[in-house]
This record gives C-alpha cells, sequence and structure tokens, in this order.
C-alpha cells in the first residue's frame, strides 16, 4: 500500500465560490483516510459529470493500492478494468462471474482480506428483490469483518436515492446503508452516496457527509437543497457550473470552493453514445483462482438448487399422489354408502314376490335389524322408492329386449299360481281373524291399516309381471360394484340365514325340510310332507314366510326350489368352491334339519337317511310323533348333533345314550356359530374372504 496520504483529483476554478487564497488552476488534494472511512456525497444532473467525479476519485485510490468497492446501478464502471485488475462481479454474461446473496461473505473477503477491488453489478438483475438482497448481503459482510480489521475501505453507491431515498418506503437495504453512514467511520468503512437528485435522497444522510460535491442542478426542489446547506449564493449559481465543474464543501479545511475535476483516465462505459463507432477496449481480466472460487461457491449453489428443485418435484408428486388417494378414498366411501344402500333396496326388492310388490324381511328380523320393509325404509334414512323404481325400469329394458312375447308356459303359470295365492291370501286373512271382502271380485287382501298388501297386489297382476325379481338378479347386478360391496363373513352369513330360519312358524321349517329333499317341488307338497293337509290355502298361507325370507326361490309352472346354497355362493361372490359352501350350508341347516339328514345330501330319499323302524326320528316335532327320538327345541343341542328321547334321555343321532363326557367332546367340536372344526380351520376358511369382507365382519364386530 501506497504511503500516498493525498490524492490529486481537480484544481481551482474562476467564478462564484472560488478560493480567493489561490490562483485559478491550483490544484486540490483530498486526504486518503478521509475519503476511504469518510462520508461523502456527489450530487450533479445528469451529464454534469458526478461519475466522471467519483471515476476519478476511485482511479486515484487504486493507484495509490487502496481497495474499493462499487455498487454499480447502470452498469458504467466496467471501463476500470481497462487499466486495474478489478473484478466484475454480478448477473451479465459480460461480468468475470454471476453472483448470489450466497457469494456476499466470500466476496467481503476478497475485498477486505485480498484487497482485490470489485465492482458490484446490479443492473442485470431481473429482480429487483435479488439485487436489493445481494447489496443488504454484502454491506451486512462488509459492516461486521470491519468491526474486527479496522481496515480503511470505500464503499461506492451510485443512484442511491434508491436505496434511502427522502420520504417512506426504505427498506432493509437502505436501513444499512444509514447504518454505515453513521457508523461505518468508526470500524474504518466509508461511504460515497451519488444521485442526481439531492432532493430525493434522505437527509439526515446528507448532513452526516464530511464532504459533498454539488454539480450543476437546474430544478428548483435540488437548489433549494443547495440553499439550505451551502446558502442562497451558491443556490443560483450551481445552475450555471459546466461539466466537471462543482462546488466542493469539506469539513477537514471548513471551506466551500469552486472546482474543476480532472477527466477519467479509463474508458468511460457511461458517456452518452455519439455518432461515432462505438470502440470497447481491452479490458483485464482478474485472476482465475479468485473466479474460481467465487465459481465453487455458484457450483454449490446450483447443486443445492437442483437438489431442492429435486425435492419440490417429489414433494409435487407425493401431493399429486395423496390428492389421487384421497380422491380414491372419497370414491370409495361413496361407492360404500352407495352399495349398502343399492344392496338394501335390491334385498328387499328380491324379496317381493313380484316386481310390484312391496315384500320384506320377516317381521321378527325386521325387528332384530331395526329396519322395515322396502317400501318404508324412507323412515330410518334407508333407500326410497326411487333406487328401485330406477332399478326396476333397468330391468324391465333389459326383459324387454330379450322377450318381445310371453310364453304361453308362463301364462299357465301364472294362472296356476294366481289361483292359489288368492287361497293364500283368504287363509292368512282368515287366520288374523279379518274376512276377505266379497264383491264378485277376486279382488286384493287388506292390510292392517286398511291398505292394499303390495305383495299380494303384485302377485295378483297381469301375466308379464309373475316372474319376479330373483337374487340371481340382485347378485349380478350388485356385485358389480367388486370390492365396493361388503362381504359378509362366514359367521356373519350364517347368522342371517339362521335368523331368517329361526324366525319362521315350526310348520314353515317343515316345508323348508321339503324342499331341501325335493330341491324343487310346490307348496301344497310340501305343506302336507311337513304335516299339513292338503287345502291349497292353507299351504300357501304357510308357504308364504318362507318366500318372503328368500330360502326359496321361484322355478316355474307353479313350482319352488331351494336357495340356501345359492344365497351362500352369492353372499361371498362365488368365492368359495362347493367344499366351502356344503359346509356352511350345514352350519345353517343345523337350526331346521335333524342331525340324521344333515350327513346326506339334501335331495336323498327319507328311506336312505333311517331304517324304517327309526324313520320317525326325522319328522318334524309338529307331526304325531311316535316313541322314537324326536327333535329337541333346545338349539344347543341340536347343534351338537343331540336328540331327546320322550324320557328326555340324551341320544345321540345313531340312537346310543350320550354320556357328560360324549357331550363336552362333542361340544369342543362344534363351534358358536353351530360349524364343526378347529380355530385352525375357521382361520383357513376366514382367509378366502376378501378385504371388503373381513371389514364388513369388524364393523358387524362394533
Amino acid at each position: 500500500m501506497s504511503e500516498e496520504e493525498a490524492i490529486h483529483v481537480a484544481d481551482v476554478s474562476e467564478g462564484i465560490g472560488g478560493d480567493a487564497t489561490a490562483e485559478p488552476g491550483s490544484p486540490v488534494d483530498l486526504p486518503v483516510v478521509d475519503v476511504l472511512t469518510g462520508r461523502s456525497f456527489i450530487t450533479g444532473k445528469s451529464g454534469s459529470g458526478k461519475s466522471n467525479t467519483a471515476s476519478v476519485v476511485i482511479e486515484n485510490l487504486l493507484d495509490n493500492g487502496f481497495p474499493v468497492m462499487i455498487v454499480d446501478t447502470d452498469g458504467e464502471y466496467y471501463g476500470l478494468k481497462e487499466e486495474y485488475e478489478i473484478l466484475h462481479a454480478g448477473a451479465d454474461d459480460e461480468c468475470d462471474i454471476v453472483v448470489s446473496p450466497e457469494h456476499a461473505e466470500k466476496l467481503a473477503n476478497l475485498a477486505l482480506e485480498q484487497n482485490v477491488p470489485i465492482i458490484l453489478d446490479v443492473s442485470g438483475y431481473l429482480e429487483e428483490d435479488t439485487a436489493n438482497e445481494l447489496l443488504l448481503e454484502v454491506v451486512k459482510q462488509l459492516f461486521a469483518k470491519e468491526k474486527r480489521l479496522k481496515k480503511p475501505f470505500l464503499l461506492v453507491v451510485e443512484e442511491c436515492h434508491e436505496y434511502i431515498p427522502e420520504g417512506g418506503g426504505m427498506d432493509e437495504t437502505g436501513k444499512m446503508l444509514i447504518k454505515v453512514g453513521k457508523r461505518g467511520r468508526k470500524h474504518g468503512l466509508g461511504i460515497v452516496g451519488i444521485s442526481q437528485r439531492p432532493a430525493d435522497v434522505k437527509k439526515d444522510f446528507i448532513t452526516q457527509c464530511d464532504w459533498l460535491c454539488w454539480h450543476r442542478l437546474t430544478w428548483d426542489n435540488d437548489t433549494k437543497v443547495v440553499g439550505r446547506i451551502l446558502g442562497s449564493k451558491y443556490a443560483s449559481a450551481v445552475e450555471d457550473l459546466g461539466d466537471g465543474e462543482a462546488f466542493l464543501m469539506t469539513d477537514w479545511d471548513e471551506s466551500i470552493r469552486r472546482i474543476q475535476f480532472h477527466r477519467k483516465q479509463t474508458f468511460d462505459a457511461g458517456a452518452t453514445p455519439g455518432l461515432d463507432d462505438f470502440e470497447r477496449p481491452e479490458l483485464k481480466s482478474v485472476s482465475s483462482d479468485l473466479v474460481g472460487e467465487l465459481q465453487s461457491i455458484s457450483d454449490e449453489q446450483e447443486r443445492r438448487e437442483s437438489e431442492l428443485a429435486d425435492l419440490r418435484q417429489e414433494i409435487d408428486k407425493k401431493d399429486q399422489r395423496i390428492q389421487e388417494l384421497e380422491r380414491e378414498l372419497e370414491e370409495a366411501r361413496d361407492l360404500s354408502n352407495m352399495a349398502d344402500q343399492f344392496a338394501q333396496a335390491l334385498l328387499g326388492k328380491a324379496e317381493a314376490p313380484y316386481r310390484g310388490g312391496g315384500g320384506g324381511r320377516p317381521p321378527a328380523e325386521a325387528d332384530r335389524l331395526g329396519t322395515t320393509a322396502a317400501g318404508e325404509n324412507e323412515a330410518d334414512g334407508g333407500v326410497d322408492q326411487s333406487v328401485l323404481k330406477s332399478y326396476d325400469e333397468a330391468v324391465a329394458a333389459t326383459e324387454a329386449d330379450g322377450e318381445t312375447e310371453v310364453d304361453a308356459e308362463v301364462e299357465a303359470d301364472a294362472e296356476t299360481e294366481a289361483n292359489a295365492e288368492t287361497a293364500e291370501i283368504a287363509d292368512a286373512a282368515a287366520d288374523d281373524g279379518e274376512s276377505v271382502p266379497d264383491d264378485g271380485d277376486s279382488g286384493p287382501a287388506a292390510t292392517d291399516s286398511g291398505a292394499v298388501d303390495p305383495a299380494v297386489e303384485g302377485e295378483s297382476g297381469p301375466p308379464d309381471d309373475v316372474d319376479p325379481v330373483t337374487r340371481d338378479d340382485v347378485a349380478e347386478s350388485a356385485l358389480r360394484f367388486d370390492d365396493a360391496i361388503e362381504l359378509g363373513t362366514r359367521e356373519a352369513v350364517i347368522e342371517e340365514l339362521r335368523s331368517r330360519i329361526e324366525s319362521l312358524p315350526e310348520l314353515s321349517r317343515g316345508m323348508l325340510r321339503h324342499y331341501r329333499r325335493e330341491g324343487a317341488s310346490d307348496p301344497v307338497a310340501a305343506h302336507i310332507d311337513a304335516g299339513g293337509d292338503g287345502d291349497s290355502g292353507h299351504a300357501y298361507s304357510r308357504h308364504r314366510p318362507i318366500r318372503r325370507a328368500g330360502l326359496i326361490r321361484h322355478a316355474g309352472r307353479g313350482h319352488y326350489a331351494y336357495a340356501v346354497p345359492e344365497l351362500v355362493r352369492e353372499a361371498y361372490a362365488d368365492r368359495l368352491d362347493e367344499t366351502q359352501v356344503d359346509e356352511i350350508v350345514r352350519a345353517v341347516e343345523r337350526v331346521f334339519v335333524p342331525p340324521a339328514e344333515l350327513s346326506y345330501p339334501p335331495d336323498a330319499d327319507p328311506s336312505d337317511v333311517t331304517s324304517p323302524d327309526s324313520a320317525e326320528a326325522t319328522r318334524p316335532s309338529c307331526e304325531s310323533a311316535s316313541d322314537g327320538p324326536t327333535v329337541p327345541e333346545n338349539e344347543d343341542a341340536i347343534a351338537a348333533g343331540e336328540m331327546t328321547t320322550d324320557d328326555g334321555d340324551a341320544v345321540a343321532a345313531d340312537g346310543d345314550p350320550i354320556s357328560d363326557s360324549g357331550r363336552a367332546a362333542s361340544d369342543g367340536a362344534v363351534g358358536s356359530d353351530g360349524a364343526v372344526g378347529s380355530d385352525e380351520a375357521e382361520a383357513a376358511r376366514d382367509s378366502e374372504l376378501s378385504d371388503a369382507a373381513r371389514r364388513f365382519a369388524e364393523r358387524s364386530e362394533r
């Protein structure tokens, strides 16, 4: 560093405000320490020479080895690189290095510790916030490091009115520059503010300056500032100053002089372009090591930004996936709710004998589930008739495509059933103590409330409405929802079917046993086989509960078929093999089939089940029993395969007495639901269920 204590920057000029003790042309020197550590303000209108003045001061400091940092807002100081090795950092490709706020600490280190002059060119940043943040971080680092280093250093800020305006709106960058102006001197950090509008610069900054340079000003607001600080005669004279001429006010000698600054020696990149060709001189470059250090910061920053971009992309993907899952979950909930409603509606529809009917579960089951018939579900939030109507229309449209004419066989079947149902209705009304109106017409039977029974009305409809919506139709439609429909577990299916059977009258259960043996039969034959008479009205009256419970299905020509196995298959969506279906069916049948019949196929001949001597053992308890064993009323005994004699002694299915130990062993082999098998077998069977079935099981348990 040079031992030079002053720099020669200008000469005395003639005119108002001149130094009377010095001849025009006398040199004007500025003390280096006061320039480096002081606060100064250079102002003048555009073209008056203020940037030239700043460049002359900077060139003299660089000639003497004193580093500076120039905040260039217009990109006009790169001409200094014509003579000096100075680092040009900014955002343009012409800069030696592109920098960002992350480079602030390194830039401060280069300037203060390695004496590297720096042009901080903020003119190339498209975002003003980025430029302000860069300047703020650099000034912070300079101020912090100067507290420790105490090294004279000059910070030159162009267009300072943008950072420290007179009005409101000063941001953190302006506050930091004011802080440097007030407190930087004691740490060795000086500042020079340059502006073409002194009226727009905060007066707290101007009044703190040690030396001020006033170039030509013409606006009244600006000249008034000169008048308040220098005096009225200077306010008038400042309008007549020539290019490069200025009033210099200094605190160290308490003088005001009119001087003419020298012309800068380096390329004037800020000069107004003329008609001559623009020739840019060859500029010096800085050491590659300096650029390399800064480039490593840039590379690290790029790597970090790349990682952040990748992370943001991953977050976006995860957010999209979360949204998709939430949407799927919402759709699944909607489907589940729709499936519940649709299944309830279809179940009620399937239980009705005909499409126009309003049949439902037996009263006992309705009380157990807390529901009403399909036509009354609105009271508890169920599905209204519009759902059934839409389904009926869809079924009717499908049937219309395949059946354009009514088959003669269906017509005969409808006529046969209509006559039989009339007898059934009459018998049911007689059982309730009601009379059937006789007005010459076969009118529908009245319910307790006086309204027409929808089921009866549907049964007495035209031949086209004879065939009911069967459970096959229900299952085929409902299962299109796939896993959205919650399937029952083994225990739930068994419990559901058992509850339907247990709610039947004893004679109706006997008719169900008949259908189990025969496969398909007519109500009168089933009634006789169960111990009833041959009256068709009585037969259809006892037949109605098992038909409404869905345990049998219409098979045509007045015949009905045993439907329990089909109900099990539908409940599991045909996911079970026949062996597993048979196991569940046997577990259900234990509530109404004698143990001796359970080991034989449903359609086995009764003579194959027992010997002629013990044939009466297979008859239901409602018949006239012989001295042989009868089916006990205790359901646990039925499930365990036990029978009792008239004396009350427990016997096995083969007639041998059962000891307490034998009964205990039997109890261990029969589950709580009546199914034979160990816990491992139960788990193996449950594994055949879908996830939806397990969820239904858990919900049922709760």
